[in-house]
Formats: C-alpha cells, sequence, structure tokens
C-alpha cells in the first residue's frame, strides 16, 4: 500500500486529508510540524509527502531542505493558502515536485499523488538498474594482481588524475574504466566511451569535438563532441593507439586548455572532463615509430594502470567460471548447472588467447552444450578445439 505522510499545523486539515486518502487506499501518517515530521520520516520511506509552507517551528521549504539532504527518493508535494508565483517556483528549485494552493482542489490533488509515485517508481526502478549494471560490471577476482589494481582504483578514483591503462585485448580494460568512474566525484556525470580503432580517421575529430551544420557535406545540422557531452563526467578513450595523428593534436590541446572547437566552428568551448585512455599495443613502441606523440602520452599517463593477462591471473578462472556461468543461466533463463573441480582444473590449462572475453565465450557454450554438471570431459571436448592447451 502506497505511503504518504502529511505534514501540517491545522489539524482540520491533517485529518480530512487522512480521510480522503485512505478513502483512496493510501497509507497516511500524520505529522503537526517540521520536527515531527523528521522524527517520522526515520519510519519510512514515503511514497509522497505533503508538506504545508506556513508552519510554525521549521516552515515547508526548511522541511523540503532537510528532506532532500537525506536523498530520499520520496516526492514532496507543497501546499500554502499564501502561494506566490516566487514561493513556488524557490520550492521547485529546492526539489519539490509540485507546488499547490489552498483551498485544495481534490481532484487535482489525487493527480498530483499519482504523478509523483510514479516519478519516485521511475527513480527506484532506475537505482535498481544501474545495481544490476554495476553487478555486470564487477571485478571478479582475489590473485595479487587484480588485488592492486582494486587498490590502485580505490586511490585514484576519487581524484581528477587522468589514467593510463594498458592490457591486452580482453582483459577488462574497459571494467577499470567503468569503475574509476563509479567510485569518482563525477560518479552521477555521463561516462562516454569512444572507440577510437572503430572510428574512421576521417571522422573522429567529428566524433570527438563536434561539429557545425555545413561543416561538410554530410554535416547537415549541429552534432556536439564526445568532449562535450562527457562534461561533467568521464570520457574513456579506448584503443587511442589508433587515433590519427590530427586527432592526436587536437585531444592534446583540449587537455592543455579544457576547451574544445567543433569542425568547421571558431568558438571555442569550456569542457569539464576527466580523462581515461587505454590501449592494446606497445606504446613506447608507437611513439618510437611515430605512430604516438609523446607529449601527448605524458599529458594522459598521470597514473598508468596495466591490467595482466588471463594467463597470469590464473587463480581467478574458478571465480571468473562461475560468475559467468549464472550470469548465462540466468540471460538464457536455463535450469541450475555447475562446474565440478575437474572442470575448474581443465579451464585453467588452457592457454587464453582472448583472455576474460574467451573465457566467456566458452563458459556460454558449455553452459548451452552440457548437462547439469560441467565436467573437465566437458571442458576437453567444447573448450579446447578453439584453444591451445600449456604444454
Amino acid at each position: 500500500m502506497p505511503k504518504i505522510l502529511v505534514i501540517d499545523d491545522e489539524s482540520s486539515i491533517r485529518n480530512t486529508l487522512k480521510d480522503i486518502l485512505e478513502y483512496e487506499k493510501f497509507d497516511v501518517v500524520l505529522a503537526e510540524d517540521g520536527f515531527e515530521a523528521m522524527e517520522k520520516m526515520e519510519f519510512g520511506p514515503y511514497d509522497v509527502v505533503l508538506c504545508d509552507i506556513k508552519m510554525p517551528k521549521m516552515d515547508g521549504l526548511e522541511v523540503l531542505e532537510k528532506i532532500r539532504e537525506k536523498d530520499t527518493d520520496s516526492s514532496v508535494v507543497m501546499i500554502s493558502g499564501h502561494g506566490t508565483i516566487d514561493t513556488a517556483v524557490e520550492a521547485i528549485k529546492k526539489g519539490a515536485f509540485d507546488f499547490i494552493s489552498k483551498p485544495l482542489d481534490l481532484n487535482r490533488l489525487l493527480i498530483t499523488i499519482r504523478n509523483a509515485m510514479d516519478k519516485s517508481k521511475l527513480v527506484t526502478e532506475t537505482r535498481v538498474l544501474k545495481r544490476q549494471v554495476n553487478k555486470t560490471y564487477d571485478m571478479i577476482g582475489q590473485s595479487e594482481p587484480i588485488c592492486r589494481i582494486k587498490e590502485m582504483i580505490e586511490r585514484v578514483a576519487p581524484t581528477d588524475a587522468r589514467i593510463f591503462i594498458t592490457g591486452e585485448n580482453g582483459t577488462g580494460k574497459e571494467l577499470v574504466a567503468r569503475w574509476l568512474h563509479e567510485l569518482s566525484k563525477r560518479a552521477r556525470g555521463p561516462f562516454i566511451e569512444v572507440n577510437c580503432a572503430a572510428i574512421p580517421s576521417e571522422l573522429i575529430e567529428s566524433e570527438l569535438f563536434g561539429h557545425e551544420k555545413g561543416s561538410f557535406t554530410s554535416a547537415i545540422k549541429q552534432k556536439k563532441g564526445n568532449f562535450e557531452l562527457a562534461s561533467g563526467g568521464t570520457i574513456f578513450l579506448d584503443e587511442i593507439g589508433d587515433m590519427s595523428l590530427a586527432a592526436q593534436a587536437k585531444v592534446l590541446r583540449t587537455l592543455q586548455e579544457s576547451k574544445i572547437t567543433r569542425v568547421g566552428g571558431e568558438k571555442e568551448i569550456p569542457v569539464d572532463v576527466r580523462v581515461v585512455a587505454a590501449t592494446n599495443k606497445d606504446i613506447q613502441k608507437e611513439i618510437a615509430s611515430g605512430n604516438f606523440r609523446e607529449d601527448l602520452y605524458h599529458r594522459l599517463s598521470v597514473i598508468l594502470i596495466h591490467v595482466p593477462s588471463l594467463n597470469e591471473r590464473s587463480e581467478d578462472i574458478p571465480l571468473l567460471a562461475e560468475h559467468f556461468l549464472q550470469q548465462v543461466l540466468q540471460e538464457q533463463s536455463m535450469p541450475p548447472k555447475s562446474f565440478t573441480d575437474e572442470a575448474f582444473e581443465e579451464l585453467r590449462q588452457i592457454h587464453w588467447t582472448g583472455n576474460i572475453r574467451e573465457l566467456r565465450n566458452v563458459v556460454e557454450r558449455l553452459a548451452i552444450l552440457c548437462d547439469k554438471e560441467i565436467t573437465g570431459q566437458d571442458v576437453k571436448q567444447f573448450a579446447q578445439p578453439l584453444s591451445s592447451v600449456k604444454k
């Protein structure tokens, strides 16, 4: 049953609202002033809070601020018999869902309450989905290399230091970048990923910095670039070793000045963005061969994080395999399955050229093709044809 907190110093209004809302099948809690309301908030959560503005001891706007300080998902509807446009605007700015004047129009009040409940439900669902996404990006492993990376992430994430991540394909460089963002003070901002290897060289500058209408043949309208879209958050430049030298020069200028200029534009646009870059290439060789700017590397590599290959952390394979198995079973709506100890040992003997990405694919194959118990023989039959075994 939806729960509503009514805060009003007039007992007649409190009781009337209680009778009406209970008739509409709401669970109603009453408070006669702001202090009592804050005590009642401890016994929440409430789907909606109806709060009078003019009250003794603590007025409604103060109550609203305190509710918002608690970071509660409750939608707050302000009520006032002395309402003005300025008061309504101030209430909305402070986080109120809506503002209703007395005498109350009960039809409008009920519609507002239901709309507020829909908003609260969406906020809750968004939070649940975000947890699920974060769970998808869990960093699984207890090996020494992974523990060092976790410790490094916790240490540097709260700063705005630029990070340069290296490692083979499929080792989880994107995962490291996401956790750097999630644990940073920019976590509420956007996380924009740019795969520099997947964007044609003639389009990379437009993707990164945007373009003005008419700046080239297909530029039929203005477009914001990824640096602009990531402002206030993090931009992850994946496979930056494949970026053209022309684009590298523009990225260097952006890092130096914290400003970008759209393709075909003249106006400088300030951007507040944290840059995390990654590559699977030997960046020192790329610098020596003239394919990567050394000055850009030094700008990007305030903190260096190397992600080990799966073969360097084979003790984590059972944990990873079990994690991926549960993911696959849930995604495919399959009955429970499990690995035998022999299966784990066989998985550890494989030389993983595709790292964690390859392991995930092999586990999905095993989940689909094997019976309730995945054995060592199953691993030999279905995994090894695509992998070479360590001698």
